[in-house]
């Protein structure tokens, strides 16, 4: 089986983490455990980035020196993936040696093949993103990042060749469809290779900035400090003659923050172009996690203390937030109603109320030992085909990153389990004495939920473990089976296993309507977290009059057709039977949640007597209500079926 690399970005280190950062680590670790319990060897990277402008400043702000400033911040990185347990296998810093002598080996190497040249450059100069912009990235004159005019500079520099690769890395991404993923993030590097890209500036002359890495073919210039950091995912693996880039480059896989997509996607690949060596294998790219639908910002003070929410609700708990919340690829909110309603409907609610009453059950009817399974009938054997169905799906999706719609398989399969548990009624069938069949039962409920454990371990580790060993299963995770054999066999629960008498994993949080959010609003400042302060309290709404609301004509309509809206990812073109005379078009923000062929012959409720308008060029005659939930967005629809274009009152 082939190995498996994954690098985060290295994390620069203007500022202390915050829930971003922590995301993306913890979003790695997963996936890195993942690959383990799949059979492969793997290697998980990590660090700091800590040249350039911005560090220069910062340092200065703190009036130490920059070496003293991005030491104190690398370990504040470290110590908090260390706290939340992320188990990398190195971790990087672009002022150890050796990094630098690699970057310099590496830029010696692309200068002697002719694409590093010496040039004159005057442009818009952006100190917060340490970068030239061109007049037609800037936006009314201003940064489209920091929203601040930039510096105009002019100056010799040296430039990297990179308008010399654009075009066969064009090619490259359009013949392999999953180089960069989701879907929209490829399409936006295709669409920024279609621009006139030129060349990129790969130098800072040491008269205006001496914080960096000095190019070995000219001492009066340090190395720009994103050439600088990307080259960390060859470097740590001590390239080029390191047994480790022989091992895992072939197979490397970045994970990225959407804001970084550039770099990754269009420098770094054809810095590795230029000097011959293969690409990395893929790209993966995350959304924004936002407070009150705001991009997390220290200047507004929004920013979140991970440890903060990790010591509140503990460190699984946590971990299965971050990757259930966030669909990938997407934005996310984050808040502690969101948090707890997802602890206590999830964990709580469904696994936790799971193992409780089963390990009771199997306590009062089979003293606390697994029982030998009866005839299997044909409801138990329905178990094994969903176990079998939604396992695989956990697989296939956790494998692509996409964390949520894997955990919603797996929690498909434990709300099954508990339907199981009341279909079942193992405490009628141990009142009548049906003794084999309730062994059936309640050994295909502990075999289900040993199953449904194992597949949690990259998630929540800890819990993972805790509730293994309450089913009698008290071995490392590294002499578990591999995932693979959990869906070939059913039966590895060994009858007679000595399980706990109970479970109380996941308390219910009680989270009172006063209560503030103090360890979701922990800002920073200057490099600095401050005291925590409450969230804004939700706002409460206009009460209207009973007339109002009679002015909305809600009615029940029936989907017909739905196919995706092209170039807007979020919307998808709806055809809707009001029992009118012909369906209603209807343009909805929903494609991230439903597929098109899941709508069909679905019905919903429609706001009808909105003014039309057109959305990306499709006509929308109406709004479909939905409702946001826990597990994402859901449709309104009647109870039961209802003839089209019923009234809603």
């Amino acid at each position: 089986m082939k190995p498996f690399f994954l690098s985060t970005p290295i994390y620069y280190v203007n500022a202390k983490p915050h829930l971003g950062h922590a995301y993306t680590t913890t979003a790695a670790d997963a996936m890195i455990r993942f690959q383990k319990l799949m059979g492969r060897k793997t290697f998980f990277l990590t660090g700091t980035d800590e040249h350039g402008d911005k560090i220069v400043r910062a340092a200065q702000a703190r009036q130490a020196t920059p070496q003293a400033y991005v030491d104190e911040i690398s370990a504040a990185f470290r110590e908090l993936w260390e706290e939340l347990d992320l188990s990398f296998d190195d971790f990087i810093r672009t002022t150890e040696p050796r990094h630098v002598t690699r970057v310099q080996e590496f830029l010696q190497r692309i200068y002697d093949r002719g694409d590093i040249y010496h040039g004159e450059y005057g442009g818009h100069y952006c100190f917060g993103c340490e970068r030239f912009y061109t007049d037609k990235e800037l936006k009314d004159g201003l940064c489209p990042d920091h929203l601040q005019a930039p510096e105009y500079i002019k100056e010799k520099n040296y430039f990297f060749r990179m308008s010399k690769y654009l075009e066969p890395l064009r090619r490259h991404i359009e013949e392999r469809p999953d180089f960069i993923r989701p879907e929209r993030y490829r399409n936006e590097v295709l669409g920024l290779l279609r621009e006139d890209l030129g060349d990129l500036c790969i130098s800072r002359p040491k008269s205006r900035l001496a914080w960096g890495i000095e190019l070995p073919f000219d001492r009066d210039y340090v190395t720009y400090v994103w050439f600088d950091a990307l080259l960390n995912y060859i470097t740590a693996l001590e390239w080029p003659e390191g047994e480790r880039f022989r091992t895992f480059w072939p197979e490397a896989q970045h994970l990225v923050a959407k804001d970084i997509l550039k770099p990754h996607a269009i420098f770094w690949p054809c810095m590795l172009l230029s000097a011959g060596l293969p690409l990395y294998r893929r790209l993966n790219v995350h959304g924004y996690w936002l407070v009150q639908d705001t991009k997390m910002s220290k200047s507004l003070g929004n920013v979140v203390d991970p440890l903060a929410l990790a010591k509140t609700y503990g460190k699984g708990p946590f971990r299965y937030f971050l990757l259930r919340e966030m669909p990938f690829g997407h934005d996310a909110n984050v808040s502690e109603e969101a948090l707890a309603t997802r602890f206590n409907a999830d964990l709580a609610n469904d696994l936790g109320n799971l193992f409780s009453r089963v390990l009771s059950m199997t306590r009062k009817y089979f003293a606390g030992r697994v029982p030998e399974p009866g005839p299997i009938r044909s409801e138990d054997e329905d178990i094994h085909v969903l176990a079998t169905e939604f396992l695989k799906n956990f697989q296939d999706l956790f494998g692509r990153f996409q964390f949520s719609m894997a955990l919603e398989s797996l929690w498909t399969l434990v709300r099954a389990l508990n339907k199981y548990v009341d279909a079942s009624q193992p405490w009628t069938l141990f009142k009548h004495e049906r003794r084999e069949e309730l062994g059936t039962v309640m050994y295909t409920l502990l075999e289900a939920m040993r199953k449904v454990a194992v597949h949690l371990w990259p998630v929540m580790p800890e819990e993972s473990e805790a509730m293994l060993a309450q089913l009698g299963e008290r071995r490392p995770a590294e002499q578990w089976r591999h995932l693979a054999d959990e869906l070939l066999h059913w039966g590895l629960l060994a009858p007679g296993t000595e399980v706990a008498w109970a479970s109380n994993l996941f308390p219910r949080i009680e989270l009172k309507a006063s209560a503030t959010a103090p360890v979701l609003a922990g800002a920073v400042a200057q490099g600095q977290v401050a005291e925590p302060s409450a969230l804004p309290p939700r706002a409460v709404a206009e009460l209207l009059e009973f007339t109002d609301f009679q002015r909305l004509d809600l009615r029940v309509g029936t989907v017909v057709s739905a196919e995706p809206v092209k170039g807007a990812d979020k919307l998808l073109h709806l055809h809707v039977d009001l029992g009118e005379d012909q369906a209603r078009s209807i343009v909805a923000g929903i494609a991230q949640y439903w597929p098109p062929e899941a709508l069909v012959g679905r019905q919903v409720v429609v706001v009808v007597n909105l003014k039309p308008r057109k959305l990306r060029g499709a006509l929308s005659q109406g709004m479909v209500l939905a409702v946001h939930a826990p597990e994402g967005l859901r449709l309104l629809a009647p109870s039961d079926q209802v003839p089209p274009g019923s009234k809603v009152s």
